[in-house]
Protein backbone atom coordinates (compact mmCIF):
# COMPACT_ATOMS: atom_id res chain seq x y z
CA UNK A 1 0.00 0.00 0.00
CA UNK A 2 1.39 3.60 -0.71
CA UNK A 3 2.15 6.18 1.77
CA UNK A 4 0.19 8.92 1.64
CA UNK A 5 1.51 12.15 2.25
CA UNK A 6 -0.14 14.99 4.00
CA UNK A 7 0.64 18.39 3.71
CA UNK A 8 -0.05 21.03 6.47
CA UNK A 9 -1.36 24.80 6.30
CA UNK A 10 -0.24 27.23 5.45
CA UNK A 11 0.65 26.15 2.05
CA UNK A 12 1.89 27.29 -1.49
CA UNK A 13 -1.41 26.43 -4.00
CA UNK A 14 0.95 27.08 -7.08
CA UNK A 15 3.21 23.91 -6.09
CA UNK A 16 0.32 21.58 -7.13
CA UNK A 17 -0.66 20.77 -10.59
CA UNK A 18 -4.54 20.91 -9.36
CA UNK A 19 -5.97 21.41 -6.09
CA UNK A 20 -9.21 18.34 -6.00
CA UNK A 21 -12.13 18.74 -3.42
CA UNK A 22 -13.82 15.31 -3.19
CA UNK A 23 -16.51 16.61 -1.59
CA UNK A 24 -20.27 16.67 -2.79
CA UNK A 25 -21.43 19.30 -5.13
CA UNK A 26 -23.44 20.79 -2.30
CA UNK A 27 -20.67 21.17 -0.19
CA UNK A 28 -18.24 22.49 -2.83
CA UNK A 29 -20.69 25.16 -3.91
CA UNK A 30 -21.01 26.59 0.33
CA UNK A 31 -17.16 27.15 0.03
CA UNK A 32 -13.83 25.68 -1.12
CA UNK A 33 -10.27 26.69 -1.53
CA UNK A 34 -10.18 29.19 -4.26
CA UNK A 35 -9.18 27.17 -7.89
CA UNK A 36 -10.40 24.38 -6.58
CA UNK A 37 -11.75 21.32 -9.24
CA UNK A 38 -14.64 19.62 -7.13
CA UNK A 39 -14.35 15.64 -8.59
CA UNK A 40 -17.07 14.16 -5.65
CA UNK A 41 -16.32 10.45 -4.59
CA UNK A 42 -19.93 10.74 -3.24
CA UNK A 43 -22.72 12.20 -4.88
CA UNK A 44 -25.31 14.50 -2.35
CA UNK A 45 -27.42 11.65 -2.58
CA UNK A 46 -24.85 9.08 -2.34
CA UNK A 47 -23.54 10.93 1.18
CA UNK A 48 -26.82 11.00 2.87
CA UNK A 49 -27.33 7.30 2.56
CA UNK A 50 -24.01 6.30 3.42
CA UNK A 51 -24.96 8.90 6.38
CA UNK A 52 -27.63 6.94 7.60
CA UNK A 53 -26.44 3.47 6.88
CA UNK A 54 -23.33 4.51 9.49
CA UNK A 55 -26.26 5.25 12.11
CA UNK A 56 -26.80 1.45 11.59
CA UNK A 57 -24.11 -0.02 10.83
CA UNK A 58 -20.76 1.48 10.49
CA UNK A 59 -19.18 -1.92 9.31
CA UNK A 60 -21.39 -1.42 6.18
CA UNK A 61 -21.82 2.17 5.69
CA UNK A 62 -17.36 1.97 5.16
CA UNK A 63 -18.32 -0.95 3.02
CA UNK A 64 -21.01 0.55 0.36
CA UNK A 65 -18.93 4.13 1.06
CA UNK A 66 -15.98 2.09 -0.68
CA UNK A 67 -17.80 0.87 -3.21
CA UNK A 68 -19.56 4.01 -4.49
CA UNK A 69 -16.10 5.70 -3.94
CA UNK A 70 -14.45 3.24 -6.60
CA UNK A 71 -17.36 3.92 -9.27
CA UNK A 72 -16.75 7.53 -8.93
CA UNK A 73 -13.01 7.62 -9.19
CA UNK A 74 -13.24 5.54 -11.83
CA UNK A 75 -15.35 7.73 -13.23
CA UNK A 76 -13.47 10.79 -12.99
CA UNK A 77 -9.99 8.56 -14.62
CA UNK A 78 -11.78 8.32 -17.50
CA UNK A 79 -12.97 11.77 -17.66
CA UNK A 80 -11.72 14.75 -16.18
CA UNK A 81 -7.82 12.28 -15.38
CA UNK A 82 -7.91 11.28 -18.67
CA UNK A 83 -5.19 13.41 -20.09
CA UNK A 84 -3.14 14.07 -17.25
CA UNK A 85 0.82 13.37 -17.24
CA UNK A 86 3.07 10.99 -15.79
CA UNK A 87 4.57 14.04 -13.61
CA UNK A 88 1.07 15.07 -12.41
CA UNK A 89 0.89 16.32 -8.70
CA UNK A 90 -2.44 17.09 -7.11
CA UNK A 91 -3.62 18.13 -3.81
CA UNK A 92 -6.94 16.31 -2.60
CA UNK A 93 -9.06 17.10 0.61
CA UNK A 94 -12.56 16.58 2.09
CA UNK A 95 -14.31 17.66 4.59
CA UNK A 96 -11.45 16.56 7.60
CA UNK A 97 -8.86 14.65 5.69
CA UNK A 98 -10.37 11.42 5.76
CA UNK A 99 -11.94 8.46 4.13
CA UNK A 100 -12.92 10.05 1.00
CA UNK A 101 -9.75 11.79 -0.20
CA UNK A 102 -7.07 9.61 1.16
CA UNK A 103 -9.39 6.62 -0.62
CA UNK A 104 -9.17 8.96 -3.73
CA UNK A 105 -5.61 9.82 -2.95
CA UNK A 106 -4.59 6.21 -2.99
CA UNK A 107 -5.68 5.35 -6.29
CA UNK A 108 -4.11 8.39 -7.40
CA UNK A 109 -1.08 7.24 -5.87
CA UNK A 110 -1.14 3.84 -7.40
CA UNK A 111 -1.29 4.79 -10.93
CA UNK A 112 2.44 6.90 -10.16
CA UNK A 113 0.72 9.91 -9.69
CA UNK A 114 2.46 12.20 -6.58
CA UNK A 115 -1.09 12.83 -4.87
CA UNK A 116 -1.45 14.32 -1.27
CA UNK A 117 -3.41 15.09 0.95
CA UNK A 118 -4.88 18.38 3.12
CA UNK A 119 -4.16 17.09 6.58
CA UNK A 120 -7.82 18.32 8.59
CA UNK A 121 -9.16 18.63 4.73
CA UNK A 122 -11.81 21.56 4.63
CA UNK A 123 -12.18 22.27 7.94
CA UNK A 124 -8.30 23.06 8.82
CA UNK A 125 -8.45 25.12 6.08
CA UNK A 126 -11.63 27.01 6.83
CA UNK A 127 -10.14 27.94 11.02
CA UNK A 128 -6.57 28.80 8.81
CA UNK A 129 -8.34 31.05 6.74
CA UNK A 130 -10.48 32.77 9.80
CA UNK A 131 -6.88 33.21 11.55
CA UNK A 132 -5.81 34.71 8.87
CA UNK A 133 -7.87 36.93 7.90
CA UNK A 134 -8.30 38.07 10.66
CA UNK A 135 -4.29 38.58 11.30
CA UNK A 136 -3.54 40.40 8.00
CA UNK A 137 -6.60 42.95 8.82
CA UNK A 138 -5.07 43.48 11.59
CA UNK A 139 -1.73 44.13 10.53
CA UNK A 140 -0.66 47.87 11.64
CA UNK A 141 1.49 48.36 8.40
CA UNK A 142 -1.94 47.51 6.53
CA UNK A 143 -3.11 51.00 4.81
CA UNK A 144 -6.89 51.04 3.52
CA UNK A 145 -8.00 54.22 1.87
CA UNK A 146 -11.76 54.24 1.83
CA UNK A 147 -13.65 56.02 -1.22
CA UNK A 148 -16.96 57.48 0.19
CA UNK A 149 -20.17 59.46 -1.49
CA UNK A 150 -23.74 59.60 -2.42
CA UNK A 151 -25.07 57.09 -4.45
CA UNK A 152 -24.11 57.52 -7.76
CA UNK A 153 -20.77 59.27 -7.54
CA UNK A 154 -18.76 56.80 -9.49
CA UNK A 155 -17.18 54.99 -6.20
CA UNK A 156 -16.88 51.73 -8.08
CA UNK A 157 -15.50 53.13 -11.85
CA UNK A 158 -12.91 55.28 -9.62
CA UNK A 159 -11.82 51.84 -7.90
CA UNK A 160 -11.25 50.61 -11.45
CA UNK A 161 -9.61 53.76 -12.88
CA UNK A 162 -7.33 53.63 -9.68
CA UNK A 163 -6.67 49.58 -10.97
CA UNK A 164 -5.86 51.04 -14.69
CA UNK A 165 -3.59 52.51 -13.55
CA UNK A 166 -1.80 50.08 -11.30
CA UNK A 167 -3.27 50.24 -7.95
CA UNK A 168 -4.18 47.51 -5.78
CA UNK A 169 -8.20 47.31 -5.14
CA UNK A 170 -10.35 45.91 -3.01
CA UNK A 171 -13.91 45.95 -4.59
CA UNK A 172 -15.89 44.24 -1.60
CA UNK A 173 -19.30 44.58 -4.30
CA UNK A 174 -17.49 42.45 -6.82
CA UNK A 175 -16.45 39.87 -4.05
CA UNK A 176 -20.16 39.99 -3.00
CA UNK A 177 -21.53 39.94 -6.23
CA UNK A 178 -24.11 42.62 -5.15
CA UNK A 179 -24.31 46.71 -5.86
CA UNK A 180 -24.76 47.22 -1.89
CA UNK A 181 -28.22 48.67 -1.87
CA UNK A 182 -32.12 47.90 -2.47
CA UNK A 183 -31.08 47.74 -6.33
CA UNK A 184 -28.08 46.03 -5.85
CA UNK A 185 -29.43 42.55 -6.46
CA UNK A 186 -26.89 40.51 -8.84
CA UNK A 187 -28.31 40.70 -12.59
CA UNK A 188 -25.79 37.71 -13.51
CA UNK A 189 -25.79 34.20 -10.98
CA UNK A 190 -26.21 34.52 -7.08
CA UNK A 191 -24.26 36.24 -3.91
CA UNK A 192 -21.54 33.83 -2.68
CA UNK A 193 -22.56 32.00 1.16
CA UNK A 194 -20.86 33.84 4.03
CA UNK A 195 -18.28 31.59 3.63
CA UNK A 196 -17.03 31.51 -0.14
CA UNK A 197 -17.29 35.83 0.54
CA UNK A 198 -14.49 35.74 2.74
CA UNK A 199 -12.97 33.06 1.18
CA UNK A 200 -12.97 35.71 -2.04
CA UNK A 201 -11.84 38.61 0.52
CA UNK A 202 -8.97 36.53 1.62
CA UNK A 203 -7.45 35.71 -1.17
CA UNK A 204 -7.60 38.53 -2.69
CA UNK A 205 -5.81 40.08 0.43
CA UNK A 206 -3.17 37.21 -0.02
CA UNK A 207 -2.10 38.52 -3.28
CA UNK A 208 -1.48 42.09 -2.06
CA UNK A 209 1.65 43.72 -1.47
CA UNK A 210 0.45 45.32 1.63
CA UNK A 211 3.49 47.68 2.29
CA UNK A 212 1.38 49.78 -0.51
CA UNK A 213 -1.67 51.16 -0.22
CA UNK A 214 -5.41 49.55 -0.67
CA UNK A 215 -7.98 51.09 -2.38
CA UNK A 216 -11.62 50.24 -1.57
CA UNK A 217 -14.94 51.90 -0.98
CA UNK A 218 -17.27 52.73 1.97
CA UNK A 219 -19.70 50.12 2.27
CA UNK A 220 -22.80 49.08 4.76
CA UNK A 221 -22.03 46.51 6.99
CA UNK A 222 -24.19 44.04 4.68
CA UNK A 223 -23.70 43.76 1.11
CA UNK A 224 -26.55 42.25 0.55
CA UNK A 225 -27.04 38.80 1.83
CA UNK A 226 -23.39 38.88 3.08
CA UNK A 227 -21.52 40.93 6.14
CA UNK A 228 -18.28 42.07 6.37
CA UNK A 229 -16.02 40.22 9.00
CA UNK A 230 -15.13 42.20 12.06
CA UNK A 231 -11.60 42.78 11.45
CA UNK A 232 -12.79 44.19 8.36
CA UNK A 233 -15.22 46.22 9.65
CA UNK A 234 -12.92 47.82 12.17
CA UNK A 235 -10.05 48.65 9.83
CA UNK A 236 -12.64 50.49 7.96
CA UNK A 237 -13.46 52.41 10.71
CA UNK A 238 -9.86 53.54 11.08
CA UNK A 239 -9.06 54.20 7.65
CA UNK A 240 -8.80 57.31 5.92
CA UNK A 241 -11.71 58.41 3.99
CA UNK A 242 -11.83 60.55 0.56
CA UNK A 243 -15.17 61.97 -0.50
CA UNK A 244 -15.89 62.09 -4.12
CA UNK A 245 -18.58 64.58 -5.30
CA UNK A 246 -20.13 64.80 -8.78
CA UNK A 247 -22.71 66.77 -10.24
CA UNK A 248 -26.53 65.43 -9.97
CA UNK A 249 -27.05 65.10 -14.05
CA UNK A 250 -23.87 63.25 -14.08
CA UNK A 251 -24.94 60.84 -11.31
CA UNK A 252 -28.27 60.21 -13.38
CA UNK A 253 -26.45 59.29 -16.16
CA UNK A 254 -24.29 56.94 -14.04
CA UNK A 255 -27.28 55.06 -12.80
CA UNK A 256 -28.65 54.90 -16.15
CA UNK A 257 -25.53 53.27 -17.51
CA UNK A 258 -24.66 50.91 -14.17
CA UNK A 259 -28.85 49.86 -14.12
CA UNK A 260 -29.62 49.00 -18.16
CA UNK A 261 -31.94 45.99 -16.48
CA UNK A 262 -34.50 48.26 -14.70
CA UNK A 263 -35.49 49.72 -17.70
CA UNK A 264 -35.62 46.66 -20.04
CA UNK A 265 -37.46 45.64 -16.74
CA UNK A 266 -39.66 47.89 -15.37
CA UNK A 267 -41.98 45.51 -13.54
CA UNK A 268 -39.13 44.02 -11.55
CA UNK A 269 -38.38 47.59 -10.43
CA UNK A 270 -41.98 48.60 -9.62
CA UNK A 271 -42.21 45.67 -7.37
CA UNK A 272 -39.37 46.53 -5.43
CA UNK A 273 -39.97 50.06 -4.80
CA UNK A 274 -42.76 48.31 -2.68
CA UNK A 275 -40.22 48.10 0.14
CA UNK A 276 -40.12 51.89 0.57
CA UNK A 277 -43.55 52.81 1.37
CA UNK A 278 -43.02 52.16 5.21
CA UNK A 279 -39.78 54.47 4.74
CA UNK A 280 -41.00 57.22 1.93
CA UNK A 281 -44.76 56.78 2.37
CA UNK A 282 -47.59 55.71 -0.40
CA UNK A 283 -46.61 59.05 -2.12
CA UNK A 284 -43.67 59.00 -3.01
CA UNK A 285 -43.55 55.40 -3.82
CA UNK A 286 -46.55 56.16 -6.26
CA UNK A 287 -44.86 59.04 -8.13
CA UNK A 288 -41.73 56.74 -8.37
CA UNK A 289 -43.76 54.03 -9.85
CA UNK A 290 -46.01 56.67 -11.68
CA UNK A 291 -42.52 58.09 -13.78
CA UNK A 292 -41.28 54.33 -14.60
CA UNK A 293 -44.23 53.15 -16.04
CA UNK A 294 -44.21 57.20 -18.03
CA UNK A 295 -40.65 55.80 -18.95
CA UNK A 296 -39.62 59.34 -17.43
CA UNK A 297 -36.41 58.01 -16.08
CA UNK A 298 -34.62 60.87 -15.58
CA UNK A 299 -37.44 62.34 -13.37
CA UNK A 300 -37.36 58.62 -11.50
CA UNK A 301 -33.40 59.06 -11.12
CA UNK A 302 -33.10 62.34 -9.87
CA UNK A 303 -36.33 62.16 -7.13
CA UNK A 304 -35.01 58.66 -5.89
CA UNK A 305 -31.71 60.22 -5.54
CA UNK A 306 -32.11 63.00 -4.01
CA UNK A 307 -35.39 61.95 -1.92
CA UNK A 308 -34.34 58.26 -0.60
CA UNK A 309 -30.42 57.95 -1.28
CA UNK A 310 -29.15 61.44 0.22
CA UNK A 311 -31.31 61.52 3.02
CA UNK A 312 -30.26 58.20 3.53
CA UNK A 313 -26.76 58.86 3.55
CA UNK A 314 -24.45 58.94 6.61
CA UNK A 315 -21.40 61.56 6.06
CA UNK A 316 -18.51 59.78 7.20
CA UNK A 317 -17.33 61.37 10.66
CA UNK A 318 -20.96 61.92 11.67
CA UNK A 319 -23.03 59.93 14.21
CA UNK A 320 -24.23 56.62 12.95
CA UNK A 321 -21.20 56.07 10.86
CA UNK A 322 -18.66 53.74 11.20
CA UNK A 323 -15.99 56.12 8.93
CA UNK A 324 -14.05 58.83 9.95
CA UNK A 325 -14.48 62.19 8.79
CA UNK A 326 -12.93 62.76 4.98
CA UNK A 327 -9.89 64.31 5.31
CA UNK A 328 -9.77 64.78 1.01
CA UNK A 329 -12.58 65.84 -1.22
CA UNK A 330 -12.15 64.79 -4.92
CA UNK A 331 -14.40 66.86 -7.79
CA UNK A 332 -14.82 64.52 -10.70
CA UNK A 333 -16.51 66.42 -13.72
CA UNK A 334 -18.44 63.92 -15.26
CA UNK A 335 -18.43 60.38 -15.77
CA UNK A 336 -16.60 59.77 -18.56
CA UNK A 337 -13.48 57.37 -18.46
CA UNK A 338 -11.33 59.80 -18.70
CA UNK A 339 -12.29 62.17 -15.52
CA UNK A 340 -11.96 59.06 -13.36
CA UNK A 341 -8.67 58.29 -14.74
CA UNK A 342 -7.79 62.23 -14.00
CA UNK A 343 -9.13 61.56 -10.73
CA UNK A 344 -7.71 58.68 -9.79
CA UNK A 345 -4.26 60.26 -11.26
CA UNK A 346 -4.77 63.19 -8.29
CA UNK A 347 -5.44 60.35 -5.84
CA UNK A 348 -2.42 58.52 -6.45
CA UNK A 349 -0.12 61.85 -6.04
CA UNK A 350 -1.97 62.84 -2.57
CA UNK A 351 -1.12 59.61 -1.10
Amino acid sequence: MHYIESISLPLELNDFSEIIDVRSPSEFAVDHIPGATNLPVLSDEERMRVGKLYKQSPFEARRLGAALISVNAGNHLLNHLSGKPADYTPLLYCWRGGMRSRSFTHILSSIGWEAKVLDGGYRAFRKFLVEDLAQQLNAPSLKIVVLSGLTGVGKTRMLQALKNCGQQILDLEHLANHKGSLLGDPTTGCQPSQKEFETKLWHTLSNFDQSQIIWTEAESNRIGKVHCPPALWQKLSSATVVQLELPVEERIRLLKQDYPHFSDSPESLIELLQALRRLRGNQQVDQWQDAIKNNDWDAFLRSILIDHYDLSYRQPGEEGSIYQAPKHALPIKSILEEDFLDGANQLIKQF
